[in-house]
């Protein structure tokens, strides 16, 4: 009897404790974690691709004719190259670094180098000649760009972000050259590197990290479209010779045209991965 009361008393004690416990107020759980989402700023470096046209941008509104001197061509012999607009591919790589002052919208300023291939001098020797022409020897055409086979740029950049989307202007240096090897529009000893200028602006936008573009895992993947007009000082050297020794790819006759500038302009668009903060 004693036995079943202690066995009683027990269960009701663990009953009451039981029952006092689920009374006992609980403990609040954690807060959750909050993890900002990061501004977006353009500061960082960067590397990428182009691809676009370029196109004759000089004033020059007529041909060239020339009496081709004998014993280079038969007494009489006149080329006459015909004022056609020169233009083509233009594709190359760019690098750069910007600088935003405020991330997020603000003012960005940055610095770019470019070089890129041109497709100028594919219609180089489109002249219409009334006469013969000595064996050995071909007509080039005297005006700068069918010799003009690649240019870059070193240029400045100021631009205002709207988070993601950046609108700028860009200038500084520029140089091209051109080359001896005649399938590419140059010949022997021609004024094959010139120096100018160039200017232009564009627009550019940043996908998201995580875009399928994003090969290289970088901290943003941007497009760009982008217009540059290039001015390239030929200086004195090229007289811009118009008959060739085809043996040797050297000049024979000059057309005395003298100092002048090449001008074209570019349309294209590229892709950036840049790398940096976010």
């Amino acid at each position: 009897m004693i036995k079943k009361l202690l066995l009683a008393s027990a269960a009701t004690a663990l009953l009451t404790g039981a029952a006092s416990a689920a009374d006992l107020p609980r403990r609040a759980a954690p807060p959750p974690v909050f993890t900002p989402v990061p501004v977006f700023t353009w500061t960082g470096a960067y590397f990428g691709i182009n691809a676009g046209y370029a196109f004759d941008a000089s004033d020059r509104n007529t041909g060239n004719t020339f009496a081709v001197p004998f014993p280079y061509a038969a007494p009489g012999t006149v080329a006459s190259f015909r004022n056609r607009s020169q233009d083509g591919f233009s594709g190359g790589g760019q690098i750069g670094y910007n600088w935003q002052i405020t991330p997020g919208s603000g003012l960005v300023i940055g610095v770019e180098a470019d070089a890129q291939y041109l497709d100028f001098g594919r219609n180089r020797n489109n002249a219409f000649v009334s006469g013969a022409v000595a064996p050995g020897y071909y007509l080039t055409d005297p005006r700068g760009l069918s010799s003009l086979d690649f240019f870059g740029t070193v240029r400045g950049r100021l631009g205002y972000a709207f988070d993601r989307t950046l609108v700028y202007g860009t200038g500084g240096f520029a140089y091209g050259s051109g080359s001896a090897d005649r399938s590419f529009g140059g010949f022997a000893g021609n004024d094959s590197f010139r120096t100018g200028w160039a200017a232009g602006g564009g627009i550019e936008y940043a996908l998201p990290t995580d875009s399928f573009l994003n090969f290289f895992r970088s901290s943003a993947v941007t497009l760009k479209v982008e217009g540059l007009y290039v001015n390239l000082d030929r200086g004195t050297r090229n007289q811009g010779a118009f008959v060739i020794n085809a043996a040797n790819n050297f000049p024979v006759v000059y057309s005395g045209v003298g100092r002048r500038s090449d001008e074209f302009a570019v349309v294209r668009a590229g892709l950036n991965y840049k790398f940096g903060s976010y």
